[in-house]
């Protein structure tokens, strides 16, 4: 108990010039981080002014509340609690890290809890003293490593707790994490209660599906998304490149990388949303120099695109987007992950026999259903949507999402697996440089879904042209960074026939598909 800062602070004088510096050379780009995060310091540094002119001047809080009893003291209480950041995003964009250069920009002690794997919640509120080998949480653990009452507390991998016997670890951060309750926190070893409202804690996740509802609640959720080409460029040489260097031994000027080299890296070599491949990758390259400057060669090591398979052996990753879809049958779906999003691939056939459809690929509920629903569509449509209707009788419909051992789910890929069907059925196939995601209904309406950036991102990393998305998704394609909208044509669909014409160049015939126009120049991008 005499070991824990009750009272002592670690916080300096906040410049907020010196803390955009210091985010600015740690991190590249992530603006919205940097200024929410820079608006918080703003505000902590106006209140901490206005406090110490008011202190000077003797006056204290100016109005009638000055003098209204302790409704000021709650007031100031109420306005000293942090707020509680989650970083969520795909491993590798730098969310750990981020915690370590907000610490350095505001100057205070940095603390970091990994919370993977744990089940037993004694970790969090501590053991009751009458247990051998009793000690306290983590959380007070770390307020006594940091000697700080307003350290930056990180929370990594919260995604990633477990219940078990021992009891419910997420259920034991409710109160840490709750403004409303952490200034009387008590720990079980303790006995008594701690102030931890003026600890900035800062969650991160790779997912918040499996993060309790009354905990998200908590928190305020800053998302990461992947990098595209250019910022990954733009990372390894500002950060990777020089840091490989100095664990490789080697000086600055022995080794260079020239642009379309570090390119070819990263679409050959490690196709991710973030840049941990891609610093494996520079390391490996960095080592090979290492080597044969020491085996005696002459003037700096210069590596460029064509060298890249000497080092790093033959290219994981290819451009296979033409290839693959050369026949009716298949087409092109985006899905998201927690490592980012990715290109889904969907296979069509039909064959005579039962009628019925045969659904493969390790396939979830949802997306089964999906599945079943596009296909319903079809069938009770097929002659409004240009399609033979006898293309469908008596036939078996088989659906296979490949990388069969994986586990796919979601309702996102309806459109594609219906696009797949139809493809099939016209015996037309889908364009192949066209991806598309959105949820299907036995209306034929395309529904929005989640994660469009990460899924933009995955398209423009095929070599996908042109992207088929949601109509009301429409407004979350600002969130792309410009780099992809440039390069990628967004065309947003409200209905089936929306789909099947821009993929499949069909054109829907009677009914109100017959009057249905292309997408207008605002909706095209």
């Amino acid at each position: 108990m005499l070991a824990l800062p009750w009272s002592k602070l670690g916080s300096g004088a906040i410049d907020l010039a010196a803390a955009s510096r210091v985010l600015d050379e740690d991190h590249y780009d992530l603006e919205k981080v940097k200024d929410l995060i820079l608006d918080h310091l703003a505000v902590r540094k106006l209140r901490r002014d206005r406090e110490a002119q008011a202190s000077r001047s003797g006056t204290g809080d100016a109005g009638p509340a000055a003098n209204a009893g302790p409704a000021p003291q709650k007031a100031d209480d109420e306005s000293r609690r942090e707020p509680i950041l989650c970083f969520v995003g795909p491993p590798g964009v730098g969310k750990t890290s981020l915690g370590q250069s907000i610490a350095r920009a505001m100057e205070r002690r940095f603390v970091r809890l990994s919370l993977g794997g744990i089940q037993d919640e004694a970790e969090i509120r501590g053991h009751r003293r009458t247990y051998i080998g009793a000690m306290p949480g983590r959380i007070i653990q770390a307020i006594r490593r940091a000697d700080a009452l307003d350290p930056v507390m990180m929370l990594d991998e919260v995604d990633k707790l477990a219940a078990s016997y021992h009891g419910d670890p997420a259920a034991a951060l409710l109160e840490v994490l709750d403004p409303a309750q952490n200034h009387a926190f008590t720990d079980s070893y303790l006995g008594l209660p701690f102030d931890l409202s003026r600890v900035l804690f800062i969650c991160t996740a790779n997912t918040t599906e499996s993060i309790p509802g009354p905990l998200l609640d908590r928190m305020e959720l800053i998302a990461l998304s992947g990098y595209t080409e250019t910022e990954k460029l733009h990372i390894a040489r500002r950060y990777l490149v020089p840091k490989a260097l100095r664990a490789a031994g080697l000086a600055v000027a022995e080794l260079e990388i020239d642009d379309a080299g570090l390119i070819r890296v990263v679409r050959e070599y490690t196709r991710e949303a973030g840049v941990r491949g891609l610093e494996r990758a520079i390391a490996a390259i960095a080592r090979k120099a290492a080597r044969r400057i020491g085996e005696g060669a002459a003037g700096p090591v210069r590596v460029g695109a064509p060298d890249v398979p000497q080092l790093l052996g033959r290219p994981r990753f290819l451009g296979e987007m033409a290839e693959r879809i050369d026949r009716p049958g298949v087409a092109t779906g985006l899905a998201w992950t927690p490592a980012g999003g990715d290109v889904l691939f969907v296979e069509a056939a039909m064959m005579p026999g039962e009628e019925k459809l045969i659904l493969t690929g390790m396939m979830g509920d949802v997306m089964r259903e999906s599945a079943q629903a596009a296909v319903t569509f079809l069938r009770s449509n097929a002659s409004r949507l240009g399609l033979e209707p006898r293309a469908f009788q008596g036939r078996t419909i088989h659906v296979h999402v490949p990388a069969g051992a994986i586990p796919k789910d979601g309702p996102s890929a309806g459109v594609a697996i219906m696009t797949a069907v139809a493809s099939v059925a016209a015996d037309r196939p889908v364009r192949n440089d066209t991806a598309m995601t959105g949820e299907i209904t036995l209306r034929g309406k395309v529904l929005p879904v989640g994660g469009i950036r990460e899924k933009a991102l995955a398209a423009y990393r095929s070599g996908v042209k042109q992207v088929v998305l949601p109509l009301r998704n429409e407004g979350d394609v600002e969130d792309v960074p410009r780099e992809v909208r440039e390069a990628l044509r967004f065309v947003v669909a409200d209905s089936a026939e929306d789909v099947l014409r821009a993929a499949l160049g069909i054109e829907a015939r009677g009914g109100r598909a017959a009057v249905a126009e292309p997408p207008a120049p605002p909706a095209v991008h």
